[in-house]
Parts: structure tokens; sequence; C-alpha cells
């Protein structure tokens, strides 16, 4: 090329951009030239780089085409390092692991009686249809209730222990006027309709005989309108910040015009917006006695943090501080759409993974590539959006991501892949449409095999949405949030799942095992983990051809999980087949 000079670029985000020259390092055959560079950054941060280089054609540049891959296009974006620090570490009882989600009201009824059922809730008799037409009941749609509580949790430990999960996540637990529970009501008591305090010591008591621990959804960003904090209807005690301007939690609200007129999040008048930053608001949440440390003292292993985004960093900066006190192991996941790494929100670029705040968060952009892949079958988009979080994120994050395809906001994984596009289309459309024919069901269960297998073997910690397992459908809200169908699950899907599990606990490369890409192209994809023991392959054939890969020959005497084996470094898959191979050192 006859480059005389080559500078490395680099600018810390929102400062200055700093040049430093490359040292010429060789040749590698007669055209391309070495230059190299040792760059140390000396705090924490995102950084963001480019190369420039002096040829005799003039000045090019070497900058980031979008997935990470060079290019000389001065248009181009910049490479991306993220700089944490260096003593940040990352709960280790999730890495390797198994996430199940489990949204309390639909997952198991114990049978406990339900007494004193509050005024305006109404109880279902399991597996109906979720409300969802406005004029049901009231013109709101989410104040049915089918009975799950959390003894019935505990009575389905053996259940959920059987796929391998080692972390439960529940969705909103805390006293709430709606059965999604993200209005809180009373963020220092059970719900009553889910059970007590003391239900809640022996579910996690129990679960952790069982090898399970149990992450809490923290509500931070609003609490409900109807509750003991804010008191809009007056069915508490007189000492909401609707009472009284003197009341202890008149600060915590935003009132444009009091009492009526209040910010509120995404302008829901039933959850009204918390002033996060108020003093006795961080106290009562993070403090010594407060919200984050009784739930933990309680018998929970961290908290997942709701809408994360709306989360200042000040109270993400106390909250870490406060779980970390009380139990290092906790984990703190937040609830973030994008790349979390980059993420800028209200104004400003956030410090989620540098080390102060966050140890994971909720991997949407890995939902998406993985759930394209499937359903669309670009191979190469999936590799780059795959590589792109492997690359941005810390490893002692990458390996804690919770790994989901689908959650309590999303349709159900099955129904996105097999069923029909709901973007756009009400409520009554998607009720028509929920349930899949006959013939989209199996193709959809195929289809889920194939998502389930790419979600638990790369980097992170795989979520199973309670039912996608045993082939729950659902469109959106309240679609996607139906009772658990119990005997009458799809025992193939299930069975798929559960060998899933005992692939995973079975090799260790799925701890913190290297990511490294082999094949991506005509929809098939193909990688390894590489841990310090074993190494194990993976690889999606979802073209309607069989293809053969060259892996390398140091798979030909592997341990196969499937029928197909590498014979001579080559590795056949059928259409829409699957390979996993494992090998020790």
């Amino acid at each position: 090329m006859g480059c005389s000079c080559a500078k490395l670029a680099v600018c810390k985000d929102g400062e200055t951009t700093v040049y430093y020259n490359m040292f010429w390092a060789g040749m590698c055959g007669n055209e391309h030239e070495y230059w190299q560079l040792h760059f140390y950054a000396t705090t924490s941060g995102l950084y963001f780089y480019h190369f420039e280089l002096e040829t005799p054609w003039g000045k090019t540049y070497i900058k980031n085409s979008g997935n990470g891959i060079g290019d000389f296009n001065a248009a181009c974006g910049e490479f991306q390092q993220t700089v944490y620090d260096k003593s940040f570490k990352t709960p280790d009882f999730l890495k390797g692991g198994i996430i199940y989600q489990i949204f309390p009201d639909r997952f198991y009824c114990s049978g406990t009686e339900k007494k004193a059922v509050p005024q305006g809730r109404v109880m279902r008799k399991w597996g109906e249809e979720p409300y969802w037409n406005q004029e049901q009941f009231g013109s709101v749609w989410n104040n049915d209730y089918f009975g799950g509580d959390l003894k019935g949790i505990e009575q389905k430990l053996p259940y959920i222990k059987s796929l391998g999960v080692s972390c439960i996540y529940l969705n909103p637990v805390f006293a709430a006027n709606s059965n999604h529970r993200y209005d809180t009501a009373d963020y220092e008591k059970i719900d009553s309709l889910l059970g007590t305090e003391q239900d809640f010591k022996s579910l996690c008591a129990a679960a952790k005989q069982c090898g399970i621990s149990i992450v809490l959804d923290g509500v931070f960003s609003h609490t409900g309108c109807d509750s003991k904090y804010f008191n809009l209807f007056g069915h508490y005690p007189p000492n909401g910040a609707c009472d009284s301007v003197n009341s202890p939690y008149y600060s915590w609200y935003k009132f444009k015009h009091y009492p009526d007129d209040y910010e509120s999040w995404w302008g829901i008048k039933l959850l009204p917006e918390v002033h996060e930053e108020n003093p006795s608001y961080r106290e009562y949440i993070c403090g010594e006695n407060g919200i984050l440390r009784k739930w933990l003292r309680c018998g929970a292993s961290g908290w997942r943090l709701d809408v994360a985004d709306e989360l200042p960093d000040i109270f993400l900066d106390d909250l870490r501080t406060a779980v970390k006190a009380e139990n290092p192991d906790a984990v703190i996941i937040g609830e973030v759409w994008e790349d979390a790494t980059n993420k800028f929100a209200y104004g400003k670029r956030r410090r989620y993974l540098l080390g102060e705040q966050l140890d994971s968060v909720m991997n949407y952009p890995f939902a998406d590539a993985v759930l394209n892949f499937v359903k669309y079958g670009s191979a190469e988009a999936f590799e780059n959006s795959v590589m792109s979080v492997a690359e941005n994120y810390p490893p002692c994050v990458l390996h804690e991501l919770m790994n989901h395809i689908g959650t309590h906001d999303t349709m159900r994984a099955i129904t996105f892949l097999a069923g029909e596009n709901a973007e756009g289309k009400d409520r009554a459309w998607q009720e028509k449409n929920n349930i899949l024919p006959a013939e989209k069901f199996e193709k959809g269960i195929e289809m889920l095999k194939m998502a389930s297998f790419l979600q638990f073997t790369l980097p992170g910690v795989p979520s199973i949405y309670y039912g996608d397992e045993v082939g729950m459908q659902g469109m959106k809200d309240p679609f996607n949030r139906a009772c658990y169908p119990w005997g009458k699950e799809n025992k193939s899907l299930y069975s798929w799942y559960k060998r899933l599990g005992e692939i995973r606990r079975g090799c260790s490369a799925f701890v913190q095992g290297e990511l490294v890409p082999v094949y991506a192209a005509a929809g098939t994809v193909a990688y390894e983990r590489r841990g310090s023991e074993n190494a194990v392959l993976a690889a999606v054939n979802n073209s309607e051809s069989a293809v053969e890969i060259f892996v390398g020959t140091e798979w030909d005497n592997s341990y196969s999980f499937f029928d197909n084996a590498s014979v001579g470094g080559k590795l056949v898959l059928e259409p829409k087949g699957m390979a996993f191979l494992s090998r020790l050192y």
C-alpha cells in the first residue's frame, strides 16, 4: 500500500480526539504492511477510535462499517472500546446457568384460599383467556386474576429444576392494584393474592435447596396512584402525597398543579413518576433499612430493574452500593432495550456497565438477532449482531447477560416465529390470531427448537419465559401472559428444553467460554465456545438445502450430541438441521 504514516485516533466519550503515531512492524508478503501500537486507557469510560493512514493517494481512513468490520471509508462510524473499572466483578452464580421468568399470577395456584379479595379484582377460572377488551370490565383489562401464588411456585420447584434452571426471575410481587403489579402500592408487603412475607422466605429457602436463586423485579421509576405513597383515591391512611403537602411522600412526586396534575410514566395517570434523586426516596429504597436490603435479607439474590433508562445515575449508584453492601454476590440486571454499553438516554450517555451500576441487562439485541435469523434466515446479520454484543460488553457482563427470546413485554417466541406480524394491529385482531393453526404450530415448534438451541449455546444466560418450553402461544400483552397449561404441555418441546439444560450443565465452556465465529453464510451459522477445559461447536442450518462446512480436523473425534459428526474436518448439516460437538483439550 506504501503507507508512510499511520495514526490511531482515540476520543474518550465527550472529550477531544487524541492522535497516536503507530510504528511500522514489517511486511506480510509483498503488499501488506504491519503497523502497531499499544494503547492503554487510564480511566474507565467509552472510547471511540479509528485509523488514519498517509498513502501515495492521500489520507485514508479505516473506520467501522457498522458491524465492527474495518472499511476504507471516511463516512463510516467509529470503533468502540468499553473500558471498565479494573475492580468490576459480577456475581458468579448466574454464569453458565439458566433463568426462568415467572409472571406470578399465571404460573401455578397452590390451592390456598384467597381470602378478602380486594374490591375491583375479578377472580377467573384457570386457563380462561385473559381480559383484553376494555368493555369487559371497568374499561381496563389488567384487573383479572387467576390465583397463581408464591406457594404454587414453591410446589413446582421440582419441575423448574428439571429444566436445569439456576435462577428464577419473578415479575413484581409487591402489593399493587393490577395483575402485572407494576403499579406498586406498598414495597414493604407481598401482594395478598400472592401470599405473605413468610411465603416469600419459604420460597427462597426451598429454591436454595434446589440450587435455584430468586431475583425480584424492582419498579422504582414510578408507583401506583392507588398506593400508600400517593393515595389518589384515599384507600390508605391519610398520609399520602395527595392528602397533604406535608406528607413525607409529597416531595417524591412531580406535581404540576397539586393535587390533580402530575407527571406520570408515559402519560399514564395510574403511574405517577417518582423523583428518584429525592434524598428521602433514595433513603427509603437504598438505605440501610431500605427496600432493597429488606428483601435481600428475606432471601432474594438480586434485582431486575424496570425501565433502567429512567433511573438517574445518582440513584443507580446508590442502588449498587446498597445491594453490594448487603450481599456482594447479589445481581443487578437492568431493563435496557438497546446496546447498554453505549446507550444515550434522556440527554446523556449512560454508564451502566463500567463497574458502578449494573451487573447485567436484558439482552434485547440478542433476542432480535436470534428471532430474526430463525424467521428470515440472514446468517451474516445474525453473526454481526452477536459479535457486536461480544465486542462491546465487558467479559464479566457478557457471560451474565439475560438472553431471552420472549418476555412479558413481547410476543411469545413461537407466535412471533410462526404467526402473523402483530405490529400496528389492535387487540381484537390479536385475539383473533392468538392461536396458531395446527400446521403453523408444528412449524413453530421446530423454529423454536432452533431459536432455543442458539439461545442456550451463545454467551450469556438463557432465560425461559414460563411456558415457552411447552409451547405456550400469545400475541402481545395481555395474550402473552396467559396461564401455564398444566396437563396440556407439549411433551416434545419440554423434552427438548430439558435436554438443552443437560447439555448446558455438562459443558464448562458455557460458563465463560470465548466465542469464536466459524461460519456465517447462506442461512447457516457455526461458532465455537472455548473454555479452559473443553470446547464446544454449535452449528445451525436454517436453509432448505444440506450444507457442508469446514470446522477443522480437531473436531473429528469429538462427542456429538446429535447424529452428525465431523469427518476430515468437515461437518454436514441437513436442511433445518443442527449440530453440537464437544471435545476436551
